[in-house]
């Protein structure tokens, strides 16, 4: 009987080491790429402090570190705020569909016709060297976000996305939500990338496009006007230097095979893209391309 308990107990010892093992490593990559990096590494310090001094005995660091102890209660919420929204907006799309789902379910048909349109419309854009930048709604809502701009409610379609990015168009300057097959709202503002790692080539819309991939499971599709080139991000990374044939499977390997859900967790990679050949993207450039140095 004793026997028994034992083997009972040591199943139970080491599941409850791997959930905390695996609870560890989600919390890694929530935070890695992020300046909470910084703050994890200073708060290990004074964890390291704290066992010294009481191996040691030091009594008035221990009654320092004490207070320090205190007011991190209080600080880490407020400091590490946007990590724990992510990591509650990622625990709330594990379950996919049901009572709270946000995405529109859409014909397969449908699903291509858009990625069609938003890859020629691309296409066309980056020819001419628009910039835009195309937020396109998964499970998570962005109803916040669409109310920094201007409700549209319109089908999706090439010509409709081109005529909003023409500049000097009273909605170009900013961000288009799709939603389904509508264009839900324009000149909609993302919340910028803080990630530290992001090269510094990068401007403004593209480091909005991983700021919102960072907050949310959107998809967005970046045109430089500087150079024509495309980008999409995706899980808050990007990958630049796309042609539209490119971004095409890219976006129907992300959309199609969804529809309506976010693709489960992939590995960080080409593969968090859709594709799954390495090298195979910005690896060919349009035909008349005639484009500057990549950007």
């Amino acid at each position: 009987m004793l026997s028994v308990f034992k083997d009972y107990r040591l199943i139970w010892d080491t599941l409850d080491i791997a959930i905390v093992a695996y609870i560890i490593y989600r919390l890694f990559l929530l935070i890695r790429g992020t300046r909470a990096v910084q703050l994890v590494k200073g708060l290990f310090v004074l964890l390291l402090v704290g066992v010294a001094a009481r191996i040691l005995e030091l009594t008035t660091v221990i009654y320092i570190l004490d207070y320090v102890q205190m007011a991190l209660i209080v600080a880490v919420p407020v400091v590490f705020q946007p990590e724990l929204r992510r990591a509650l907006e990622q625990l709330g799309r594990v379950g996919r569909g049901g009572l709270f789902a946000s995405a529109v379910t859409l014909p397969e048909a449908e699903v291509a016709r858009v990625i069609d349109d938003i890859a020629t419309a691309c296409d066309v854009l980056g020819r001419n060297k628009i910039g835009a930048l195309i937020v396109v709604e998964r499970e998570t809502g962005l109803k916040d976000i669409a109310e920094t701009g201007t409700a549209i409610d319109g089908l999706v379609s090439s010509a409709f996305l081109i005529n909003i990015f023409v500049p000097n168009a009273p909605l170009h300057d900013g961000a288009v939500i799709i939603r389904g097959n509508r264009v839900a709202a324009a000149g909609c503002f993302l919340p910028l990338s803080e990630n530290p790692d992001l090269s510094r080539e990068l401007g403004t819309r593209h480091r909005a496009a991983v700021g919102m991939t960072e907050q949310s499971d959107a998809l967005v599709v970046v045109v430089s006007e500087e150079t024509g080139w495309i980008s999409l991000a995706n899980a808050g990374k990007l990958i630049r230097h796309l042609d539209d044939a490119t971004l095409r499977e890219m976006l129907e390997n992300l959309m199609k095979t969804e529809t309506s859900a976010p693709a489960p967790f992939r590995p960080l990679g080409l593969d968090l893209f859709g594709l799954r050949q390495t090298g195979r993207a910005g690896s060919s450039r349009r035909k008349g391309g005639g484009r500057g140095a990549p950007a």
